[in-house]
């Protein structure tokens, strides 16, 4: 229940508690306090024994932890009827990248081996069959401006 609170903060809240109640009341309180912890524990497993007794027998190995989205994910992954372990195991994205790149390098190791340097005839090379992306691009004239429509805006 108390699982993500650390010493430090542990001994924040008790110091504070004998700030805010003294160490008379203290006590007192404590008892308060696990008395209404065992009380509302006490109103929840009666609450989950009548839903499962009204649920009938073929819903005797429910459990209310099911209900949490990612334990229900968990417990059918596990299950894996669906076989969902294999296409998981099937698809692996870190050899379909190295299988892409590999073409891609080729392709441009085989445009550099054959001397064709046309790819593109309006974009700039710098040979190999690159783009040389330190080159500025050519500045459009001024009469080559897009037409302009008054009516469109």
């Amino acid at each position: 229940m108390f699982n993500d609170i650390g010493p430090l903060e542990l001994v924040t809240l008790i110091v504070l508690a004998v700030l805010v109640f003294g160490p008379d009341k203290l006590p007192k309180v404590i008892q308060d306090v696990t008395r209404t912890i065992r009380k509302i524990r006490e109103f929840s497993e009666s609450a989950k024994a009548d839903i499962r007794g009204e649920l009938g027998p073929e819903f005797k190995d429910f459990e209310f932890e099911d209900l949490n989205p990612k334990t229900f994910i968990r417990k059918q992954l596990d299950n894996d009827e669906l076989g969902l372990k294999e296409i998981r195991n099937g698809f692996d994205l870190k050899k379909e990248m190295a299988e892409v790149t590999d073409a891609v390098h080729s392709r441009d190791t085989d445009t550099a081996a054959s001397g064709s340097s046309s790819s593109s005839p309006s974009l700039p090379s710098s040979g190999g069959g690159r783009v040389d992306m330190t080159k500025k691009p050519e500045e459009p004239g001024k009469d080559d401006r897009p037409p302009f429509d008054a009516d469109a805006t």
